[in-house]
Parts: structure tokens; sequence; C-alpha cells
């Protein structure tokens, strides 16, 4: 098939990282799959999709807001594209738009999906009831719970959208052999254990929740080391509170690493601790499909596809207590440590793989192309 994706972002986000993953999914399997990026997005969003394998790019204008004459300039450019595609994929709500009035200039419609990438709820006001009743033909989402609001908002029939999360790219990230030289950048040490969280640093990631299990681990005489992977505008506050705490020689602040897969590998246990969910939460399903022993919070995606104990060990977000217990277990215990990050593997591989998305979503375009033919 001719697939045409479309994605507004100006910055690398999960909503870009995800078009640009199932983009080169879907080019594996042989479609000619063209992304169409926001012009002027060539540093921050286009070289990284073409690093995650993305063949062809394209630009629109993509404008922010109501821009009639970049808006119409557009809708021109998706007039000319739009009938060289058999299915026009959609991730955010400018492109949505664009792509649903572009659909009425051209003689035969294609169907339109779109992807919901975050968790708060679709208004279902007048304009998106027309949106989603007569200008979509399917809405994928990326978790449950995201699927579920769209069906209690009357916006979809049930039939009409379809979770699914993962999309991990399980040839990149795999059990890998630790570099000595990257384990030492991130403060590793043979006598502790070595834990990290690849995280913005922002209020909802729970940096400060890792800080406190950190000072409740050391009462304990427990000690391991903690990485942070990222940045972001709490990087200070987080400083603040690890240097509150007397805890600077147990944490690093590990800022922008150029080779991620490198730097799960040299992670002993890996931790996605957000207070609240962040919606698709990528960096799940990367450790689990790297081999790294997992503690979670219950939120998002997370308890819906693990199972604690048996693919990761979840806890409350939040709680420190329940975070430090549960640290203390997994990094006094590496054989335990080492059969979750072994079950985590084989469930991305099995369910929730970059391969097994694309697949998925193969299938649906096809029905999609086949209903409008018919």
């Amino acid at each position: 098939m001719k697939i045409l994706q479309l994605m507004s972002c100006r910055g690398w986000s999960s909503d870009a990282y995800w078009a640009a993953r199932i983009t080169r999914e879907l080019e594996r399997r042989g479609h000619l799959v063209t992304l169409g990026c926001r012009a002027g997005t060539e540093a921050r969003v286009i070289d990284r999709a073409r690093r995650e394998g993305v063949q062809r790019v394209t630009t629109l204008a993509l404008a922010s807001g109501a821009r009639p004459l970049a808006d119409g300039r557009d809708l021109r450019r998706l007039r000319a594209l739009m009938p060289g595609a058999d299915v026009v994929h959609v991730h955010r709500g400018k492109e949505h738009w664009l792509a649903a009035v572009a659909n009425r200039l051209i003689s035969t419609p294609r169907p339109v999906v779109r992807t919901r990438h975050i968790a708060q709820a679709v208004r279902p006001h007048a304009a998106n009831r027309w949106l989603y009743r007569h200008g979509t033909a399917f809405v994928v989402t990326v978790t449950e719970a995201i699927r579920g609001q769209y069906v209690a908002s009357g916006l979809v029939d049930p039939d009409r959208v379809a979770a699914l999360p993962g999309g991990a790219d399980t040839e990149r990230y795999r059990p890998l052999p630790r570099d000595p030289e990257v384990y030492a950048r991130l403060g590793g040490r043979p006598d502790r254990p070595l834990v990290g969280m690849i995280a913005g640093l922002r209020v909802m990631k729970g940096h400060e929740v890792v800080i406190e299990a950190a000072a409740r681990l050391g009462a304990r005489g427990v000690r391991p080391h903690f990485v942070f992977v990222g940045r972001g505008p709490m990087e200070r506050a987080v400083r603040d509170a690890i240097d509150r705490g007397g805890l600077g020689g147990q944490f690093t602040i590990g800022g922008f690493v150029d080779d991620l897969p490198a730097t799960l590998a040299a992670l002993d246990v890996a931790l996605y601790v957000p207070l609240d969910s962040d919606g698709m939460s990528r960096v799940i399903f990367e450790y689990l499909a790297a081999g790294r022993p997992l503690i979670a919070s219950r939120v998002g995606v997370v308890p819906e596809v693990l199972t604690d104990g048996e693919h990761a060990a979840l806890v409350p977000a939040g709680d420190a207590e329940a975070l430090a217990a549960t640290l203390e277990r997994l990094v006094r215990d590496p054989a335990a440590s080492a059969r979750l990050g072994e079950a985590g593997r084989r469930l991305v591989a099995q369910r929730y793989s970059g391969a097994r998305v694309a697949a998925a979503l193969e299938s649906r375009y096809a029905s999609l192309v086949a209903a409008g033919a018919a």
C-alpha cells in the first residue's frame, strides 16, 4: 500500500517517535510510506526520523492554530498528495482537520486514520462530532484507557477504535553486553547496582519520589547508584533535592545520551515511576525489549499490559516506601531481577514490538481500503 503519515510536531515527542517508528516498520513490511512533517523542523524532528530509518519525508507548513494562508497552501498540497495514497494516517489535531477537509476536495476520498497519543479526553462538541463521525475512518489509541474515553464520548463506535500499545524497535533494543565506558560514565561501580531512569526532568516524571526512596534505602544500609538520563526544567530542583538528602555521591545526572541501547544495557534495574499517565510511555517497551528488570508505577498503559511479578515489579504512583521496598528486593536478588528482565523481553517480542503494531495497522488499513473500493 501507499501510506501518507502526517505529523505536525515541533520537537521530538512521543507522537513524533511513534509516527517515525511505525513508518519505518511499515516500510520494512514492503509498503511505500511518506512521512509529512512540519517545515522548519529538520534538526529537531526530521533528522531524528531519518535516524529511525524513515526513507521518504516531505514537509508542509502545518502551522499552529488557524493560519488561513498557510492552511490554504497545505490544503492545495494535500489535494495533490492524497490521491496518490491508499491511506492517510494523522497524529495531531492540525493535520487531522487539514486531511479531513482536503478529503472533501478530491474526487475519491481516502480513509483517514487518527492516532491519539495523550490521555486528555477529546471533547465531544459539534466540530469534533463531525470530524470523527464523518471525517475519520478509524482511530488508534496507545492505551486501552484512551480508547475507553473515545467510546464513552460517543465520538466513534467501539468497532472503529482500537488500542495498539507498544511499538519498540526490537532490533535496536535488545539485550546487549555492558559497555564498560558507558557504565563508568553513568556512575556504575562494581560494588553497587546501577539503577536508572530515562525521563525528561519534569514534575510528573517522579524524580523526587526516587530521591526519597534512595534516602529510605540508605537508612537501611542499601545504597545502589542512581542515574537520571534526560534534561528538563526541573533539573535544578532535582539537584537541590539530591543535595538536601545528602545523596550526591549516589546520583548521576546523565543529561542526553547518544546511544540509548548501550545506556540501557548498563542498568541493573530500570525505573518508570511517573505520578500520572503520560500516554504512550514508549520507554517502558524499550526497557523491556532491552531485557532490563523494570519497576513501574501503576499508571496509564502499565497495568493494562504488565503483570506484577511476572513482567515487571509494579508500585503505586508516588509511593516512595513501596518503591524503596521493591528496589531493595530486586537489588538483593539478582536472579529474580534477571528473570523479570527475560520475561519482559519475551512479552515485547510476542505482543508489543513495532513489527506487531505495524502488522495490526496493516490489517486495518487493508480492511479500510477494501471497504472504500467496495
